[in-house]
């Protein structure tokens, strides 16, 4: 895909991958509409780091998993840019709960895993699809490595994320020929998520091939790449882990 003049809503595009996938495809020339929750500062911040690189770019408050805001935004977003090109379904949610600390894990945070990270995933494709099929566009749904391994922040977190692949498949199925549908698998990667967990980050990057952990650089990068180069892939996951996984 040729970037330049294309429009990218990214949920959660506030922080973390977010923003460096933000300013990712800010810096090749494309318009970004930028989704946050709560962090309206760190959305102003980086809505002001886009648009140094000269691109038209706007802030979107909306709840992922509130289906109507969802819908509000979606509508926003393509008619204040005229079109919409390119979704990256970032938005996530976790509680820190022990693996095997099955009672702590309360009906509230599965709700929240999934809620945000496959509902909401699933809202925002559903209310771009059309739009994107008219302009042959993709979806890039930002998943983890914990859907394949079952180890993350939680158990539910990891059960979130695997549906997250999953549903990425089944959107490859229903929005083909028109719209390419993939999702990166990172590992653990350096964002304020993991600040202050640091038994966290040494469980779940040991043994990782490159000897350090990813950057929200290192998964903007693939993310970018898949989006540019990836015309004939489609309901693929990379991981991009390090080689932790391996």
């Amino acid at each position: 895909m040729d970037l330049e003049g294309k429009t990218a809503l990214i949920t959660g595009g506030s922080t973390g991958i977010g923003r460096a996938v933000a300013l990712k495809l800010a810096s090749l020339k494309v318009n970004i509409a930028i989704n946050y929750s709560s962090s309206k500062e760190e959305a102003v911040k980086t809505l002001e780091d886009v648009k140094k690189f000269g691109g038209n770019a706007r802030i979107y408050q909306a709840d992922v998993s509130n289906c109507s805001q969802v819908e509000e935004m979606c509508k926003a977003v393509i008619q204040d840019f005229g079109k919409l090109d390119i979704l990256i379904n970032n938005a996530g949610a976790t509680n820190y709960v022990a693996l095997n600390d099955l009672d702590g894990l309360l009906d509230e945070y599965w709700d929240r895993a999934f809620n945000v990270n496959v509902k909401g995933a699933f809202y925002t494709s559903r209310s771009c699809m059309l739009e994107l099929k008219k302009n042959t566009g993709c979806i890039v749904n930002i998943t983890s490595i914990a859907g394949f391994s079952g180890k993350g922040s939680s158990i539910a977190y990891a059960a979130s994320k695997a549906a997250g692949i999953s549903l990425t498949k089944s959107l490859a199925h229903v929005l083909a020929p028109e719209v390419k549908v993939n999702s990166i698998a990172p590992g653990i990667v350096l964002t304020r998520w993991v600040e202050g967990q640091e038994d966290h980050i040494r469980r779940q990057s040991e043994g990782t091939l490159l000897g350090r952990v990813a950057t929200p650089e290192d998964v903007a990068n693939m993310t970018v790449a898949i989006i540019q180069g990836g015309d004939f892939v489609t309901g693929q996951t990379l991981v991009v882990d390090g080689g932790c996984t391996l």
